[in-house]
C-alpha cells in the first residue's frame, strides 16, 4: 500500500508530469497493480489517470510532460493512484470513462470496462462474414455499458440495433451512453434474461456474455472484484449462459445471419463441449482470441447437440 508517508513526501516533491508518471510507473510495480482493463503498461495506466486530472485529452502535445502542474493537481493525481493501488481499483472506474472502437463510453462498476476484441470485428463490419449494406437490425445481447451496440450502430448506420441485458444498472449507463452519442433513434436498450426480451429475427447477434468459469473466478485479481459479478460468472465451466444462447440462437435470426460470441479462456469448454461443431474460431491482429462465429445454418443444424 501507498503509506501515508510516502505519499506526504510525493506531494512535496512531484512537480511535472513526467515526475508523476514516473512516480505512478514505479509504485503501481513495486505494488504488483494488475494490468487488463484497457491499458497494457503502468506508464499508459498512470497517464489516463494524470489526463483525467489535467483535462487534457490522449493526443495532448508531448511537451506538457514538462510542464510545471499546481499543488492541487499533484494532490487530485496522488489520490488517484493510491486509491488505485490500495484499493485495486481499475483506472477506468476511477476516472469514470473508457474507451471502445476510437469512442468515449461513460462507464462505473454497474458494468465491465470495455476490452473485448470484438472491436476489431466491428471495425471491419464483420466481413466477409455479412454484407454490410443487407444488415437492417442487430442485437447486442449482454449489451452492459451499450459500447458494442453503439459502436454497431456507427459501422451500420441504416441498422436499428437493439441492446439488451439482465441487469437494471448496467441498462441505465447503456442509456446514458446511448443519449451521450446521440443515437436513440437508432439503439434501443432492453431488459431481459438471455432472449427473453427481444423479439423478431437479426442479421447479427454479438454477445459478450459472462464466461469466467468457477475455478478463474476463485483466482481473479482483485481488480476484478470490482466488476460486477453477474457479467463474468457462468458456472463451473464458464458455459452456462452461452448454452442457452446456443440453443434459442436460431429462431431469433435471418435466413443468411450469423451469432458472433466471446467465451474468452472458455474456448476450451466450448470445444470439449461441442467436439463435432464446426465453430469458426476468429483471429485479431491486435490480440484476443475465445470468439466463436456460428451461422443460423449451423445453428439448426447441430440444435439438438446444445
Amino acid at each position: 500500500m501507498i503509506s501515508d508517508a510516502e505519499l506526504s513526501q510525493a506531494l512535496a516533491t512531484l512537480r511535472t508530469p513526467r515526475d508523476c508518471l514516473r512516480w505512478a510507473e514505479t509504485t503501481m510495480r513495486r505494488h504488483d497493480s494488475f494490468l487488463g482493463h484497457g491499458t497494457d503498461d503502468y506508464w499508459d495506466e498512470g497517464l489516463l489517470l494524470l489526463l483525467h486530472v489535467l483535462s487534457l485529452p490522449w493526443e495532448t502535445d508531448p511537451r506538457v510532460l514538462d510542464a510545471r502542474l499546481l499543488p492541487l493537481e499533484v494532490e487530485q493525481f496522488a489520490d488517484l493512484l493510491r486509491r488505485r493501488v490500495n484499493e485495486r481499483i481499475p483506472a477506468a472506474y476511477l476516472v469514470g470513462k473508457a474507451w471502445f472502437c476510437g469512442f468515449e463510453f461513460i462507464v462505473d462498476e454497474r458494468v465491465l470496462i470495455p476490452r473485448s476484441p470484438i472491436a476489431e470485428l466491428i471495425e471491419q463490419r464483420f466481413e466477409p462474414w455479412l454484407v454490410a449494406d443487407d444488415v437492417s437490425r442487430v442485437l447486442d445481447l449482454c449489451t452492459g455499458s451499450g459500447c458494442i451496440a453503439i459502436s454497431c450502430a456507427a459501422v451500420f448506420p441504416e441498422a436499428l440495433v437493439d441492446a439488451s441485458d439482465i441487469s437494471a444498472d448496467a441498462l441505465a449507463v447503456c442509456q446514458q451512453n446511448i443519449e451521450a452519442h446521440g443515437v436513440e433513434q437508432q439503439v434501443t436498450a432492453l431488459l431481459g434474461d438471455g432472449l427473453e426480451a427481444v423479439q423478431g429475427r437479426y442479421d447479427l447477434i454479438v454477445c459478450n456474455p459472462p464466461y469466467v468459469d468457477a475455478a478463474d473466478m476463485a483466482s481473479l485479481p482483485a481488480e476484478y472484484r470490482h466488476e460486477p459479478v453477474l457479467a463474468l460468472a457462468s458456472g463451473h465451466d464458464g458455459l452456462d449462459f452461452t448454452r442457452r444462447l446456443l440453443k434459442g440462437a436460431a429462431e431469433h435470426l435471418t435466413e443468411q445471419g450469423i451469432l458472433v460470441v466471446e467465451v474468452g479462456n472458455s474456448q476450451a469448454a466450448v470445444e470439449l463441449s461441442w467436439p463435432d461443431i464446426p465453430f469458426v474460431w476468429l483471429t485479431f491482429e491486435h490480440g484476443g482470441e475465445g470468439v466463436f462465429l456460428l451461422t443460423r445454418e449451423q445453428l439448426e443444424k447441430y440444435r439438438e447437440q446444445f
